[in-house]
């Protein structure tokens, strides 16, 4: 059995495309998608329509949440604010019905016939949880079932990893359209059974950068959805953070100067590091 996983699409259409055409040329068994297929590039509804006609387990990534939760009671008042731009913009590209859609996702999966395997976005517990090489074994065991089966396959750290958990294996997946390791790809996991256990491949695939850089400014989103666009543009360009270090410049800069704009702010924050790729 050949299972591909793919995670955090962010709606960047480009890069999903290569990650299936690849899926596609090396052969599987069966897809599943974990979670985060819109918001961050352009075509989150180009993205999640795609998806839905692989007609496969689809989970539920934080992102789907920020979309379905914005116009209710639960949403911050924050995400109301242009810091939360790209959410909005995607919410209103995708609309109410694909809403719900997004809220009928399940947050985990388990395929009949691989019962020893657990798909999740961040873990059985929140859509939002981390888990990386240094975590606590205590900091993980509430995030899952104490009948977790051997191996959780996860997303949401947008790169690849594998961390032992005792006599479990956390395989975390990478991310397909905007992963942040410096590596600007499409990527991806496989996960296969051979000779009675699972093996881990991760994959990465080379794809148009450029042309899904362009996609920000032909669908109108860097105007629409407002200068954190900018910087999703920039992690999608260099595989970096960006917008976890603009956040706290931001606050930074809040104190020294009150008022700050958020404009103001990305246009002095990309100043400093200047991407010739972008133009």
């Amino acid at each position: 059995m050949r299972i591909a996983i793919l995670a955090d699409i962010h709606g960047n259409l480009v890069a999903l495309e290569a990650a299936l055409a690849d899926t596609k040329r090396i052969g599987v068994d069966q897809v599943i998608v974990a979670g985060d297929i819109v918001v961050g590039s352009p075509d989150s509804l180009a993205c999640w329509e795609r998806v839905k006609t692989l007609g496969c387990p689809v989970l539920r990534g934080n992102h789907e949440r920020y979309v379905f939760d914005l116009h209710t009671d639960r949403a911050p008042p924050i995400w109301h604010s242009r810091q939360f731009g790209p959410v909005q913009y995607a919410a209103q590209t995708l609309g109410p019905q694909r809403w719900r859609e997004m809220a009928a996702l399940p947050m985990q999966h388990v395929f009949p016939d691989a019962p020893d395997v657990l798909f999740v976005h961040g873990s059985s517990r929140s859509d939002n949880d981390l888990i990386f090489p240094y975590t606590l074994d205590a900091e993980i065991a509430p995030m899952f079932s104490p009948n977790a089966p051997r191996w959780i396959i996860r997303a949401h750290n947008h790169f690849c990893s594998v961390r032992l958990w005792g006599e479990r294996r956390i395989v975390t997946v990478g991310s397909v359209g905007l992963p942040l390791d410096g590596y600007p790809s499409a990527q991806y996991t496989i996960l296969e059974k051979r000779d009675g256990d699972w093996r881990v491949e991760h994959r990465a695939v080379n794809y148009d950068i450029a042309a899904a850089a362009l996609r920000f400014k032909e669908s109108g989103c860097l105007q629409a959805a407002g200068p954190m666009a900018r910087l999703y543009q920039r992690e999608v360009a260099t595989a970096a953070f960006q917008i976890i270090p603009f956040l706290r410049f931001f606050r930074k800069l809040g104190v020294v100067e009150p008022g700050v704009t958020l404009e103001d702010a990305v246009q002095r924050f990309l100043s400093r590091n200047y991407d010739p790729r972008l133009d």
